[in-house]
């Protein structure tokens, strides 16, 4: 898969890892209707493509992943129009969220508002030294709306979460590590890192990589544990179970097929 859209590129490699990049740097890859759309089309794409292994998310250029939303755009909305807009947004990265693959946020630069909640609908998250972490919406007089509230909260509980919000401060990508928002800092390109950590999910079985995500993002759900007992289940009748199993006792690497 290689496409190129109006505001969004995407690209797969031999390995089947596809990176789709959010193309406006010279807006600093702010979100607008027409980013959201393409974000639409390339991952209902990304869904059915059987080819790609798992996603990286970044942004074109060197200073920002998302620096926010079009505020052009948001000082249009009202009442009724706001919370469509929201919830456009929240279905749209929570797409990302349920995509059966890994999705790594490569965060290069700043990553603000829309930016901070689509690099939170990643799974995982690999920023360089340089990137920021923001939700400064309330200086709008907004809240966050595409799912941050929610996200955030979830990843880094209710009080950090609240200050992050209410205050609207930036977090640099150190700090952001220690809190829990990324999963790692790298002084090097966090495409290049995320590649890396990609291959390392790869090399066990693709459909219990696919149902672990699956179990843990149910894991607030009030069937949490019935959904993971389900899927554990279904993975015993799996092939690569089989194949992981037999590997081990055979001191052999597995030669998984995703079947």
């Amino acid at each position: 898969m290689s496409k190129s859209y109006d505001t969004v590129l995407c690209k797969t490699d031999d390995q089947g890892i596809a990176t789709v990049t959010i193309n406006r740097p010279k807006k600093l890859n702010a979100l607008n209707d027409n980013v959201l759309n393409d974000l639409v089309d390339v991952f209902k794409a990304i869904q059915v493509d059987e080819n790609i292994e798992a996603v990286i998310v970044t942004g074109a250029g060197d200073k920002a992943f998302v620096a926010g939303a079009d505020i052009k755009e948001l000082r249009e909305l009202d009442n009724r129009s706001g919370r469509m807009a929201s919830q456009k947004g929240q279905q749209i990265f929570q797409l990302i969220e349920d995509t059966r693959r890994p999705v790594i946020g490569a965060i290069n630069g700043y990553a603000l508002g829309g930016g901070a909640e689509l690099a939170m609908a990643c799974h995982l998250r690999i920023a360089s030294e340089n990137a920021a972490f923001g939700l400064p919406e309330v200086g709008l007089g907004l809240i966050p709306g595409y799912g941050g509230t929610q996200r955030l909260t979830r990843l880094l509980g209710r009080a950090r979460a609240l200050e992050m919000i209410l205050t609207g401060k930036q977090v640099k990508a150190e700090e952001a590590a220690e809190l829990g928002l990324v999963n790692k800092v790298t002084d090097g390109d966090p495409a290049e890192a995320a590649r890396e950590l990609i291959k390392k999910i790869l090399s066990n079985g693709p459909v219990a990589v696919r149902s672990a995500i699956k179990a843990v993002y149910h894991s607030d759900h009030q069937n949490g544990y019935q959904i993971e007992a389900d899927l554990f289940g279904e993975l015993c009748e799996t092939e690569d179970f089989v194949e992981g199993t037999s590997a081990f006792l055979e001191k052999r690497k597995p030669d998984f097929k995703g079947k």
